[in-house]
């Protein structure tokens, strides 16, 4: 169930995709995060944010402490909001796990998973977004383009 003022949908610019997907296979044998800006309201991200994995494990990942408030205060800065938490799994599906569900901090923010498991899977299909709240994760429509 939707909270007055989410998203129905995410949108997410091509380039944009395209530079959170970059960055999951540069980080590579590791997850990757970062942070997508824009108008939660809107559901519209503007801009991706690429961080460091704190964790640097390809089972789970924790945006870096000096990274998160760079780039927290950066997106306060430019009058966005924090849209969503991105992060790859780099052999599992693009749904949030148990760990995912249970560290999941953001609760207003969405959660871009990239997969890189099939590399047969065409670069953007593998994005997903979902709503983690209250422990219940539920996927959220994205638009790529």
């Amino acid at each position: 169930m939707s909270s007055p003022g989410d998203p129905a949908r995410l949108a997410i610019p091509a380039a944009v995709a395209g530079e959170m997907l970059a960055h999951a296979r540069t980080a590579l044998p590791h997850e990757a995060c970062g942070m997508l800006a824009g108008r939660l309201a809107e559901g519209r991200v503007t801009a991706f944010h690429p961080a460091r994995n704190a964790h640097a494990s390809p089972l789970r990942y924790s945006v870096h402490p000096e990274d998160l408030v760079r780039i927290v205060l950066g997106i306060e800065a430019a009058g966005e909001d924090l849209v969503a938490v991105f992060h790859s799994h780099t052999a599992s599906p693009a749904v949030p796990s148990a760990t995912d569900v249970r560290d999941a901090r953001y609760p207003d923010a969405l959660h871009v998973l990239a997969t890189l498991s099939d590399p047969d899977v065409a670069p953007l299909t593998g994005l997903r977004a979902w709503r983690i709240r209250d422990g219940r994760p539920r996927e959220v429509p994205l638009i790529i383009g």
